[in-house]
């Protein structure tokens, strides 16, 4: 009786299961279900054993007994094959709706095929102790409800191969073709017996490339990590199951902890304490941050409690390693949309929202969720009307008071969406400059700028030139003017018809790059204008800093001179200063007619605002012209 096989195979499974259940785990689905497939290919194993040892001692058991054991052992082929579809439904449908519908089917199905496989005759074949097997309709039902289930698991990993974590179908697939190509070579050959071990081979191979939990485990802290993370609250959405989260910072750890070893036992008294809270997960993010995930039944006021006194006692051996750490908490996870936008939601608080109360606390809510999710469809509508050419540059007047008609315009930018309606400028700017996009954008409108000064529409309606706003994230772009300079070259624009705003910016580093770019455009011809005066983001320090011709008062400014008697000597006097300097003014936000003769008065060379004309589109922009600059 030659057994070695099977009792190696039987050998690797018992030592996968001894090593997986001393394994810390989060208890996810998919690991209850494959620690079910690893028993059953144990107890298949186990009973080919059997199996054989009763075909062996055939002659002296009764023959009900030497089939119940070879029916037995056939019979976990059709189970270890249902619990491997069951695995993969797990990670599919996540015991959702779809999942425990299938379950009942599957179940009934399988009860069915070994009550067939019991019924159906088996035959024995015992030709000496080395070369014994068994054949007949039995064994032949085994084979076809095994492939029944194989394909089963193959149809359901393509068509939801979008849905299903890539590891574990690569890994499930190896284990599949190991058990077909076995059950190929023993169905050719029934004296080869290697179904057994070709399972216990499998689940060895979905283990190492999966299911081991130490891949779920940071190396440095030895807590779960944020791809442990991602599925158990992948799985709790899916089950509809309500969790609180606290995501733990700390600040001020390197001012308060002085010593290299004491950092290393702060560090370790805090996982162990976190680890040692009752209904709570604790893992770590990739930022290094703790993220403490709470069991629906834990009250998270309570776990915050709990949190804040234990830091306050301190760590070390004389507990004086003292550290306040920040606590963003989330009392419901289900906010959110999808279990997907949890990491990204607390990265987007991080960076835009760090606004604590004075316990450094900060409450993540609905209101902090739909800005991140704004700001999410701002940048889908900034990439679509890029993509789709849905981009339109939209252009303001500005009046001449010594030539008595309008010389420049400013260009600004505009975008339609999917319905053909305008975003306001103020819901997509800031987004964009945010994460960047605004250098696409920029590129875009100034592009279409040039388009339109190459068709001398503008120039024969007696604009001189156009301005165009460059944003701070711009200006801090190291290849700027040439991007520039390469599109006016492109279209053939003189670059004196060319005048770019400029906002002030409080970074050493972007400045420099900025006084680097303006240079190059200066000597190119270009020249500049210093945008926002008035409101706090440019002074008369910047004016003097930066070579620009034209100082643009803010509307805000503007109105001040009208309605604030202190504002209107400011104003005066910077005035003078500009004049002095022999720079133009423009002064934006001109409603009236009054507001219109003051600013004459004042000697402002550019007049901008809604008296004359809102910003227009291109079409209305040459009509406006040509009804007002004859």
């Amino acid at each position: 009786m030659n057994i070695k096989m099977q009792c190696c195979g039987l050998i690797i499974l018992l030592v996968i299961i001894f090593i997986y259940s001393r394994q810390k785990k989060i208890n996810l689905n998919t690991e209850k279900a494959f620690l079910r497939l690893l028993i059953m290919v144990a107890i298949g194993l186990t009973l080919d054993i059997c199996s054989l040892f009763a075909l062996n001692y055939s002659s002296v058991l009764p023959s009900f007994v030497v089939d119940f054991f070879c029916k037995s052992y056939i019979s976990t082929l059709v189970l270890v094959a249902y619990s491997g579809l069951m695995y993969v439904c797990v990670d599919v449908f996540n015991q959702g709706a779809g999942y425990k519908k299938r379950v009942w089917i599957y179940n009934i199905l399988t009860a069915v095929e070994i009550i067939i496989i019991f019924i159906l005759p088996i035959y024995k074949e015992i030709e000496d102790k080395s070369n014994m097997y068994t054949y007949g309709p039995s064994v032949i039902a085994t084979y076809i409800f095994c492939v029944v289930y194989f394909l089963l698991i193959t149809v359901l990993i393509l068509r939801s191969k979008n849905r299903m974590n890539p590891k574990r179908r690569r890994a499930v697939i190896t284990w599949v073709i190991l058990w077909i190509g076995a059950a190929i070579i023993q169905f050719i050959d029934n004296r080869i017996l290697i179904v057994g071990f070709a399972g216990a081979v499998g689940v060895m191979v979905v283990y190492l490339i999966l299911e081991n939990p130490e891949t779920n485990r940071d190396r440095d802290t030895g807590l779960f990590n944020e791809t442990a993370f991602l599925q158990y609250v992948k799985q709790m959405y899916s089950n509809n199951e309500d969790f609180g989260l606290i995501e733990i910072t700390f600040p001020h750890a390197s001012e308060l902890i002085h010593s290299e070893e004491a950092g290393l036992r702060f560090k370790i008294d805090v996982i162990d304490y976190v680890c040692s809270l009752p209904e709570v997960f604790a893992f770590q993010s990739m930022e290094d941050e703790l993220l403490l995930v709470l069991k629906p039944n834990m009250d998270i006021n309570t776990v915050e409690t709990m949190l804040r006194s234990r830091f306050a006692f301190g760590w070390g051996k004389n507990h004086e390693s003292l550290t306040k750490p920040n606590y963003m908490i989330m009392p419901s996870a289900l906010i959110l949309n999808r279990p997907e936008d949890v990491l990204p939601f607390l990265h987007y608080v991080r960076q835009n929202h760090n606004d604590f109360t004075d316990d450094d606390r900060l409450v993540l809510d609905l209101s902090l969720v739909n800005h991140m999710y704004e700001e999410r469809d701002i940048e889908l509508l900034i990439t679509s009307a890029l993509k789709y050419d849905r981009i339109e540059v939209f252009y303001q007047p500005i009046f001449s008071t010594k030539e008595n008609r309008f010389t420049s315009a400013e260009a600004l930018c505009r975008i339609y969406n999917e319905n053909g309606d305008i975003i306001p400028p103020v819901r997509f700017i800031e987004v964009a400059e945010k994460n960047g996009m605004i250098l696409k954008l920029g590129e875009r409108v100034f592009e279409k700028v040039c388009q339109f000064l190459q068709s001398g529409m503008p120039q024969q309606l007696g604009i001189k030139y156009i301005e165009v706003n460059l944003s701070v994230v711009q200006c801090s772009y190291e290849l700027l003017s040439q991007q520039f300079i390469h599109i006016m070259e492109e279209y053939q624009i003189d670059p004196s018809q060319i005048n770019l705003e400029i906002t002030e910016t409080g970074s050493v580093s972007t400045r420099k790059i900025m006084l680097e770019n303006m240079q190059k455009l200066i000597n190119y011809g270009v020249q500049f204008s210093l945008d926002d005066f008035g409101t706090g983001n440019s002074n008369l320090n910047y004016i003097v800093d930066m070579p620009v011709n034209i100082v643009k008062f803010d509307r805000t400014m503007t109105n001040s001179y009208f309605n604030n008697g202190k504002a209107k000597y400011v104003m005066d006097a910077a005035m003078h200063m500009i004049h002095g300097m022999e720079l133009q003014i423009v002064s934006e936000g001109i409603e009236t007619e009054e507001q219109l003769d003051t600013m004459k008065e004042l000697n402002i060379s550019y007049i901008q605002g809604y008296y004359f004309s809102k910003p227009l589109p291109q079409e209305e922009f040459l009509n406006f012209l040509r009804d007002n600059n004859r």
